[in-house]
């Protein structure tokens, strides 16, 4: 016997908790993360501590951006699971860096490494759970027009680096020059055009070779970088000796060095070898840190962690340079990573095929010159194709720049393409008013959600009901006005191009409490049945929160049924659901004393003529199908 009632206890406190996640789930998809998090933790209490309630409980959190609790409960949820999906791991991650616990969200990077196989291109992302090529396609809320330059070649032109408004680039456009074996263009040299920038359009004077001396040879230069006083130029070139002719190593290969010129009557000149190049392995790509003081570059020296690495070395200036420094796994991997690039806020942007990506080398930015725990961002497309896109460059707005691709739309081998990036904003307002009146409701929270649940705006309502947001272009939003004693109200607006478009949002919040009752959604019922199904526990908990904001209230609950079937079987099925309905809020907390009464009247109080034998619509009947929830006292 004692079993029996042991295994009864059991199944009864499963059914509970289950019921329970269905509602706190409900809730949850309703963005009402408050309640939500209250029913799964009372699920929990129950013995629920399923992944989907745990992971839930996290995301609860997480996107109302507690970062705290939401670490807490994702790694509640791998304690007693081992293993839950790579999404809730990569937010356990995210949640622990934003608290600065940087040491244990290494060692669950780490997990999720493993979990993908360990190796380091693939960077936080699951191939089988996300399909990145739409996510670094799809468009974001930044507007971005390139257009390929006029000036470039049926051959290869790239490398953009601009000063004083005058444009410097490797091109293989020479004509009656050597002929590079490898793809039988002529070699690359340094040229520059002088830019003409209308604000709303570029124009280009014709491009020529830079002015300088002994700097462009019968080979290679490429990929320079300038300093901020305009005096000193470091290019990439073949390694050649003294007399113009290339140089090999023991393996017939040819290695790229890093050189310097100085400007000496508006023309470069003394040109310098760099003193950590080598004849054994390439150095090229340099670019210089803000402040100058620092040359990044690009070098498959030994001791690297892939085919080629990014570097730093440190300039002491008169010739003296620190030894070079891999930037490290943070930057590089198996993969080649190639010309980087200092923005002026010191941005880190380079190429790379070591990560996951649109195909071939793919442009990148990390703020890792600023945050040593900085995980690199694919830019996406426009700047990114299947196709090599690489040598970006940004003024000092970032928001116009440069890049280079061998995309086939392009005019020759590799192309300089401008973009231009607009910042798309849009502005959403609007007035919450009462549903009834038609007055405006002050302190209403009103909510910006967006497509993934995220709180990502809230303010609260003035005397005159109005709520303002700015928001992103592309995307959808949840709007949500909250206030006590009033029914949520919730808006979606779906946002497209079209930068600085403005939207009307008005909500109508339904009040709860009209004359002497708590007016909520009618209770539906199973056939025949008087048991609280989940869709009537969520119109309950509207009287849950009455009931605790007004600790003094006192109601009592009427239940109606429809003139169909017997008038005794009616009036005893309805005074069942009157009483399953106060045992409900008893559950959630409510004194029982303070539910006056709950009866059931039948069909004895129709509000139509709807009664026996007339024949009526469904809509009718269901008008006698109906709960009162009446206010006895509130002192």
């Amino acid at each position: 016997m004692k079993t029996k009632l042991l295994v009864i206890t059991l199944i009864l406190s499963s059914s509970l908790s289950f019921a329970q996640t269905k509602l706190a789930d409900k809730f949850f998809e309703n963005y009402s993360y408050e309640k939500a998090i209250e029913l799964y933790t009372k699920a929990l209490s129950k013995g629920d501590n399923s992944a989907h309630v745990l992971t839930r409980l996290g995301d609860a959190y997480y996107n109302n951006s507690k970062s705290e609790k939401a670490a807490y409960w994702y790694g509640e949820a791998l304690k007693e699971h081992k293993k839950i999906e790579a999404e809730y791991l990569y937010k356990h991650i995210q949640s622990l860096r934003s608290i600065g616990n940087y040491k244990e969200a290494d060692k669950w990077f780490k997990e999720l490494s493993a979990v993908q196989e360990g190796d380091s291109r693939l960077k936080g992302y699951n191939p089988d759970e996300v399909d990145l090529y739409s996510k670094l396609t799809a468009e974001s809320d930044i507007i971005v027009t390139i257009e390929n330059l006029p000036f470039n070649s049926e051959n290869s032109d790239f490398g953009s680096y601009v000063v004083d408004n005058k444009l410097y680039f490797a091109s293989a456009r020479g004509h009656g020059k050597k002929v590079y074996n490898w793809n039988k263009e002529p070699f690359l040299d340094l040229f520059e055009v002088n830019i003409i920038d209308n604000n709303e359009f570029l124009t280009f004077d014709s491009p020529n070779e830079i002015k300088a001396k002994n700097v462009n040879t019968d080979y290679h230069e490429a990929s320079i970088a300038i300093t901020n006083d305009g005096k000193t130029l470091y290019f990439t070139r073949d390694n050649i000796n003294k007399r113009n002719r290339l140089q090999y190593d023991k393996d017939g290969t040819t290695h790229l060095k890093i050189y310097k010129a100085t400007l000496v009557n508006n023309q470069w000149t003394n040109v310098v070898e760099l003193p950590f190049n080598d004849e054994v392995f390439s150095t090229g790509h340099p670019t210089l840190s803000v402040d100058n003081e620092t040359l990044y570059f690009v070098s498959d020296r030994e001791g690297g962690l892939g085919q080629t690495d990014i570097y730093s070395v440190a300039i002491y200036g008169n010739g003296y340079y620190g030894e070079p420094i891999n930037l490290g796994e943070k930057i590089n991997t198996e993969g080649r990573e190639m010309f980087p690039f200092v923005s002026q806020d010191s941005t880190l942007y380079f190429s790379s095929d070591g990560y996951l990506n649109l195909g071939l080398l793919d442009i990148f930015k990390s703020n890792i010159l600023k945050d040593d725990n900085s995980e690199p961002k694919n830019l996406g497309a426009p700047y990114n194709s299947g196709y090599d896109d690489f040598a970006f460059f940004a003024d000092s707005t970032g928001q116009k720049g440069y890049f280079s691709s061998n995309r086939p739309e392009g005019k020759g081998g590799d192309d300089i393409y401008s973009f231009n990036a607009i910042l798309c904003k849009q502005h959403v307002k609007g007035v919450v008013k009462d549903d009834r009146s038609d007055i405006e409701l002050p302190d209403v929270t009103v909510r910006l959600i967006d497509e993934t649940g995220m709180v990502v705006q809230e303010v609260i309502t003035g005397d005159d009901g109005t709520y303002y947001f700015e928001i992103d272009c592309n995307k959808t939003y949840t709007i949500v006005g909250s206030k006590p004693d009033y029914k949520d109200d919730q808006k979606t607006l779906k946002i497209a191009y079209d930068n600085e478009k403005e939207h009307i949002v008005d909500l109508s919040l339904i009040p709860l409490i009209t004359d002497n009752q708590i007016v909520i959604n009618p209770i539906f019922f199973d056939f025949d049945k008087s048991n609280i199904r989940t869709d009537a526990q969520f119109e309950l908990e509207n009287i849950v929160d009455v009931l605790r904001k007004h600790m003094d209230m006192e109601i009592k609950i009427e239940s109606h049924t429809d003139s169909r079937g017997r008038d005794k079987y009616n009036m005893k099925l309805s005074d069942r659901r009157a009483k399953s309905t106060r045992d409900y809020l008893i559950s959630r907390g409510i004194d029982a004393n303070r539910i006056e009464s709950a009866i059931g009247y039948g069909e004895t109080k129709l509000l139509n003529k709807c009664g026996n034998r007339v024949k009526c619509t469904e809509e009718e009947h269901q008008i006698n199908r109906r709960s009162y929830f009446y206010i006895v006292s509130e002192f």
